[in-house]
């Protein structure tokens, strides 16, 4: 291991550059979605109306994020991104001016609509500028650049809630938003001007054509079911933890655990991504995602949060090394022209995941208790392992079927 394989990516030309200020921006859409949760219930006092609000931006954001991507794909990221960026600072603008005049509640809820569909996927477009960087002879560093991209994103969601916490408990809610609608402008507006490491957008009705088909492929779908059954896994661990400290008189250790398990998570992702593993990507995947399956089947077992913080670790130690392998898988199963849309597509499906078993394991814990609550979450690592199991034979099956082939001619 040797971290000069990360430093030997960053030197390629202008990859530090928009990996740097497509993170950047990264921490300014990990604070909006929480930061509009302070900002409404500052003006408010309501959690109601604050939930409304922010959850018309997650639907937004899950359901137009793929249709900004295609566009981009289609017409390029430098092309696209100024007047999308734009678009999402008149909306946010739009939703400050009605939080601040007090609008009725639907009127908020529209502004949040509107910043949800607006705001640009930088994780993906820095991803899909790796796979253009790295495609022929220096694919085998793929993963690594991955790794990069998934501890980017885990340093982001680390930060960016906690900036805009303390801003929001210092009783600046509004500069938090403003600070997050900042740097979504900025990162983007730095990553839209490197046009030398964007990739080509796409150059015939053709190439169109078979990019959109590889996304009805039925290998993406799977991948999208994965992404759904760990965002099922994120959602339902969420609301399970923080309902089990809670009963055990401890809520304040929640975020505790919280932290420490992001912390296994970012030391994993960065180990994963120094090493070079000789396994195929879905013998790795079937691995990873059994570890995670048997650490989140534990929780049950455990009688108190120090326990919990301990098993954690371990499921956070899990996740980097999957959703690296889910992108290397993705980069291979889509057809380059569509591989923007595709990662957003697999970012809403885990959003899409994550909100439904939030609700689900928030009804259970209510009813049964938390320990039943993290039923839930196990659900998805066993989805996991099945759909990698099957995956896998599907693979065998093809090589074997291409062997035969080669030998007969």
């Amino acid at each position: 291991m040797s971290s000069a394989t990360y430093r030997t990516l960053l030197r390629a030309p202008g990859a530090a550059a928009f990996f740097l200020t497509a993170a950047v921006g990264r921490v300014g859409i990990a604070m909006t979605s929480l930061g509009i949760v302070w900002l409404v219930y500052g003006a408010t006092g309501s959690y109601a109306t604050s939930g409304l609000v922010t959850g018309g931006f997650a639907v937004a954001e899950a359901l137009a994020g793929p249709q900004l991507a295609r566009l981009i794909d289609r017409f390029g990221q430098s092309r696209v991104l100024p007047p999308a960026l734009l678009a999402h600072t008149l909306a946010v603008g739009a939703l400050l001016a009605s939080v601040h005049g007090h609008a009725p509640a639907w009127l908020m809820t529209a502004g949040g609509v509107l910043a949800g569909a607006t705001i640009p996927q930088l994780g993906a477009l820095s991803g899909a500028r790796w796979a253009a960087l790295l495609r022929g002879e220096r694919a085998a560093e793929l993963p690594t650049a991955f790794s990069l991209e998934s501890l980017a994103n885990a340093v982001a969601y680390l930060a960016g809630p906690f900036l805009v916490s303390v801003l929001g408990a210092g009783g600046h809610p509004m500069l938090g938003t403003l600070l997050a609608a900042a740097l979504v402008l900025s990162g983007g507006l730095a990553l839209a001007a490197q046009r030398r490491t964007a990739p080509a957008p796409e150059s015939s009705a053709f190439e169109r054509r078979r990019a959109n088909r590889s996304l009805l492929r039925p290998a993406f779908a799977g991948l999208i079911g994965f992404n759904l059954s760990i965002g099922v896994f994120f959602g339902a661990t969420q609301v399970s933890t923080t309902a089990f400290t809670v009963q055990h008189g401890a809520a304040d250790a929640a975020a505790l655990i919280f932290a420490v398990s992001s912390c296994g998570s970012l030391l994993a992702g960065w180990l994963y991504g120094l090493s070079r593993w000789r396994a195929a990507s879905r013998v790795q995947l079937v691995v990873a995602v059994s570890g995670l399956a048997l650490a989140s089947a534990l929780p049950p077992a455990v009688g108190s949060p120090l326990g919990l913080g301990f098993i954690s670790v371990l499921t956070g130690a899990a996740i980097p090394p999957i959703l690296v392998l889910l992108s290397v898988l993705t980069d291979k199963t889509v057809h380059p022209a569509a591989l923007t849309q595709a990662f957003t597509w697999l970012n809403s499906a885990s959003a899409a995941g994550s909100a439904g078993a939030a609700a689900l394991s928030g009804w259970v814990a209510d009813v049964a208790g938390a320990r039943y609550g993290f039923a839930v979450a196990t659900a998805g690592p066993v989805v996991m392992v099945l759909l990698a199991v099957i995956g896998l034979r599907g693979h065998d099956r093809d090589a074997s079927r291409t062997r035969r082939v080669s030998a007969a001619r």
